[in-house]
């Protein structure tokens, strides 16, 4: 029962996590539009290959911060520096995306294959995410720091990365209006989540010195 849990927690976790509109779900919907499904596949496939390992490491790596409490007070610090910079860079800083005119030229599955990967690779969040995840889970005892757990939960967020991503491919048009408002502010959407949990970061490190 407690593997269904987690096959079932990581399902949902990845597909909360991923469902808004991002670079590598609206990259493999692009793809499906200029070159078809089965570029977009390939691309997919590159993603969730680089997912699983990020959600693998993210969790050892909450499994070491929850055996040592004291590492959480020198992260939380690191995050409220990295967050600050985020959100300095995306609301002053950098600039609106533009939309792309032209048609993208037509390549190889295997080329789609390692840019899924590399796009993958370059997408940091995922990791912190995990760690919060998993960490915040097994204080309510519904995930535990094993190996047959891990794997079982890693399992979850590919098959849930994977139908998030089916889903833009398959659906990307009906949603497209949508999505554009979401790329023209992206920056600004971007840079309050950050700033927000700068924030918050930042309230957990002075009630902690506070104490």
């Amino acid at each position: 029962m407690n593997l269904i849990a987690s096959l079932f927690l990581g399902f949902v976790t990845a597909f909360v996590g991923i469902t808004p509109p991002g670079l590598i779900n609206m990259t493999a919907a692009k793809v499906n539009l200029k070159e078809g499904k089965r570029s977009a596949f390939w691309f997919v496939l590159g993603a969730v290959i680089v997912i699983f390992f990020q959600a693998t490491l993210a969790i050892l790596f909450a499994q070491f911060i929850k055996e040592h409490p004291d590492v959480i007070v020198l992260l939380r610090e690191v995050g409220f520096g990295i967050f600050s910079a985020l959100t300095i860079y995306f609301l002053l800083i950098a600039k609106k995306p533009k939309k792309k005119k032209g048609k993208i030229k037509k390549r190889s599955t295997s080329t789609r294959f390692f840019l899924g990967m590399l796009l993958s690779a370059l997408n940091f969040f995922p990791i912190p995410y995990y760690v919060f995840v998993s960490i915040t889970l097994a204080s309510y005892n519904l995930f535990y720091f094993n190996m047959t757990d891990i794997f079982v939960f890693v399992t979850g967020v590919v098959l849930g990365s994977f139908l998030v991503f089916y889903f833009y491919i398959t659906f990307f048009q009906k949603i497209q209006d949508k999505t554009d408002y979401f790329l023209r502010n992206m920056n600004t959407i971007i840079g309050s989540i950050t700033g927000f949990i700068s924030l918050i970061t930042l309230i957990n490190i002075i009630r902690y010195y506070l104490k």
